[in-house]
């Protein structure tokens, strides 16, 4: 039970999936569901079979990477294995007790009635409904692993499915986030001579009323000045995280955690667009930056 996913596929956490079948004697009835998780972790719920639960763990991790799943399995005798069964240690048992009651009547000067065969098997225990115990679990472990391969396979399916459309969605926020950035390029540059006007009164105000001007400290302050202003780095940053963000979106295997730290990378430089735009243009840019992202972390919680 390999990984067999295809490639370049987005896979949702979320699924669920449920089997019944038969054979060797046995009915039952599986499911496997999942929800979203941090990591990988695996809980069952099983009957005593040696060696069904390692097989069904080293199944679920080849094709799960994160998400927290769990599997039922419900095992009953099938009707046509229900039969009488004799526990001989019980009949010899009951048969012993018998003999040592009789002869402590005896003792006593007691007849006791014969007992019959229909006594010894109404007492409790001697005779039982049901099909004999499984002597040897391999053939019924074998045929419950073959079932519960067509179970994981539906599971899968139905992951993958809600991929596709989980992957639609994030992928048009991607395109609408760089929409945004492209923006918010455009007002950057078209606020750039206002800002540069902003720079020029101030420094002219600044030496009309200092009797001494310390050239290098100048020099400094007018840097920081354009730093605080300047969103060039931001929306550079911001344009190669939507690169990175596609190419995530196309990266075979689990890139779940890869998108949330991305996302994480996308809120802090549109939260830092915003607190330098200076410009309510561009800070309208950067808010509706904020909300697509937003919403895009919501959808990426969701991807495996």
């Amino acid at each position: 039970m390999d990984d067999i996913r295809p490639p370049h596929e987005t896979v949702s956490m979320t699924g669920f999936a449920a089997r019944r079948g038969s054979g060797l004697g046995h009915d039952w009835s599986w499911d496997i569901r999942a929800v979203n998780g941090k990591g990988f972790d695996l809980r069952l719920r099983l009957p005593e079979i040696e060696g069904l639960e390692p097989a069904l763990r080293k199944a679920v991790a080849g094709r799960v990477a994160r998400g927290n799943v769990s599997v039922s399995l419900r095992l009953t005798r099938s009707a046509e294995a229900e039969t009488l069964h004799l526990d001989p240690h019980l009949l010899d048992a009951a048969i012993t007790a018998i003999e040592t009651a009789q002869e402590a009547a005896r003792k006593r000067g007691l007849d006791l009635a014969p007992v019959t065969a229909s006594d010894l098997v109404t007492m409790r225990g001697v005779i039982e409904h049901g099909a004999p115990p499984v002597e040897d679990p391999a053939p019924l472990r074998e045929a419950l692993l073959a079932d519960f391969t067509a179970l994981l396979e539906a599971f899968c399916e139905m992951r993958r499915v809600e991929g596709q459309g989980l992957g639609a969605v994030i992928a048009a926020q991607i395109d609408r986030i760089a929409a945004l950035v492209a923006e918010a390029e455009s007002a950057a540059e078209a606020r750039r001579p206002e800002t540069a006007r902003t720079v020029r009164e101030a420094l002219a105000r600044v030496m009309e009323g200092a009797a001494e001007i310390d050239e290098a400290r100048l020099l400094q302050e007018l840097a920081v000045i354009a730093m605080r202003n300047d969103v060039t780095e931001e929306i550079d940053r911001l344009r190669v995280h939507v690169s990175a963000a596609r190419t995530l979106l196309v990266e075979p295997g689990a890139v779940g955690r890869k998108f949330e730290f991305l996302a994480q990378e996308f809120v802090r430089e549109a939260n830092t667009l915003c607190s330098k735009s200076n410009d309510a243009a561009l800070t309208q840019i950067g808010l509706a930056l904020k909300h697509v992202i937003d919403q895009m972390r919501e959808q990426i919680q969701n991807v495996e």
